[in-house]
């Protein structure tokens, strides 16, 4: 049981700050931001959840399994990842590339306090054994002082050089002209050793950078998640099931005319449409194993959206789920998302572990909560700086969709564009 009060706020922006400091003294913290960029599917502009009563955390093994059993028996909200390696709980794979960061492949926790952010008020829901300190909480957090924090420049190292990373994209090239693959998203990772970093500050750095509809910081004791990631995974509203996978981008331009034109030629672009549209039909195809008989439909397709850094082309896939299914199954039978992964899954899965150099981790998984009734929503992680406090180990990484038409060289070119980002708050 929950108890919850509503407060109206004077300024939201400045509370979210406020609200985001004074959360860094539990143990564990998840703060999911949409920045104000309204979606069609939103339940709150932001909301912040903070110190564990029960948790699960596990490796891949029977991962699945055991966050649904959490999920039936808590019947509360819940919060935490999936990272990309769970793969190998649903399919005969394995991930034995070189590990920095050591996350646990799940997390989830059941939070003893939750504020929920909409327009000008906050809705407070804390458990009935702390509710005595909700009130003192709030005076708290709004006396919160902001202040900021320089970090040292770090070192980024680039794990694969351009000269490797043309040669493994062209190997990928070849097993999709020999058929093995239509499309395979290839990533290469960025990092940092013996790195000191204040995580929060990184973050809300990294956030200002984007504003994008997903961000999220995330804390579970010395790990870190700092994510601007402008994609929805996957969203359970009752029975509907919503998947909003993004493929295509372009760059933005200061000058009106061009930018509007660097959009348009996006949604015209061959190639950029090929990658989106491949990717609906391998969602449309995850989605129709749990949905209801007939119910799997594609609400846009390749619809342009713009964000501070660049054009996307996102599409939106939703089905309705049949009622024999668990909530967890649907996310199971589609995860990891086939906009991190390419098509066939399981072939492109194969050809990316052996291509990839690092294991991907919570880098391509996704981030986000359950409700008391088994509704979810969760993210992408993508744009986002991954930090392991304890190792001093800070990595990101990028990648983008290799098709028949893919040039090498192109490719490459489109990372660093994704890694600027992160690259210019860490450096």
């Amino acid at each position: 049981m929950r108890t919850s009060v509503t407060h109206t706020l004077n300024n939201p922006k400045l509370f979210k700050q406020q609200l985001l400091k004074w959360s860094q003294q539990y143990r564990e913290v998840e703060f999911l931001d949409s920045n104000d960029y309204h979606q069609n599917y939103s339940s709150f502009d932001a909301v912040l959840a903070a110190d564990a009563l029960t948790s699960v955390k596990t490796d891949f093994v029977r991962a699945f399994e055991d966050l649904s059993a959490y999920q039936q028996t808590t019947r509360d909200w819940l919060f935490g990842y999936l990272s990309y390696d769970l793969k190998n709980d649903t399919e005969a794979l394995q991930s034995n590339n070189f590990d920095g960061l050591e996350f646990p492949d799940l997390f989830f926790f059941q939070p003893k306090k939750l504020f929920f952010i909409k327009g000008d008020t906050v809705e407070i829901a804390y458990l009935v054994m702390c509710d005595d300190e909700l009130e003192d909480d709030f005076k708290e957090i709004l006396s919160t002082a902001i202040d900021s924090v320089t970090d040292l420049p770090l070192t980024i190292n680039q794990r694969i050089s351009k000269e490797a990373y043309i040669e493994k994209t062209s190997k990928m090239l070849e097993h999709i002209h020999i058929g093995d693959i239509y499309e395979a998203n290839f990533c290469m990772e960025f990092y940092a050793e013996n790195a000191v970093i204040s995580p929060l500050c990184k973050y809300q750095a990294l956030n200002a950078i984007s504003e994008p509809p997903f961000a999220a910081f995330f804390k579970n004791h010395k790990h870190y998640l700092l994510s601007a990631s402008p994609e929805r995974y996957i969203r359970k509203e009752e029975e509907k099931i919503i998947s909003q996978p993004i493929k295509g981008t372009a760059r933005r331009s200061t000058d009106p005319v061009e930018d509007e034109a660097i959009k348009l030629e996006l949604t015209q672009n061959e190639k950029e449409r090929s990658e989106n549209i491949m990717i609906v039909d391998l969602v449309r195809n995850d989605l129709s194993r749990t949905a209801q008989k007939g119910s799997v439909s594609v609400e846009e397709l390749c619809g342009a959206y713009t964000f501070k850094q660049v054009h996307h082309l996102i599409s939106t896939v939703v089905s309705r789920l049949d009622s024999e299914f668990k909530p967890v199954d649907t996310i199971r039978t589609s995860f990891p998302m086939g906009s991190m992964t390419g098509a066939p899954k399981i072939s492109a899965m194969q050809i990316i572990e052996n291509l990839e150099e690092t294991k991907r981790g919570l880098y391509s998984g996704a981030v986000g909560y359950f409700t008391p009734i088994g509704d979810f929503d969760f993210n992408v992680v993508i744009r986002s700086i991954l930090y392991n406090e304890e190792n001093k180990y800070v990595s990101f990484s990028v990648g983008s969709a290799i098709t028949s038409k893919s040039i090498p060289e192109k490719e490459y070119e489109e990372c660093l564009l994704k890694a600027r980002a992160m690259r210019s708050v860490l450096e």
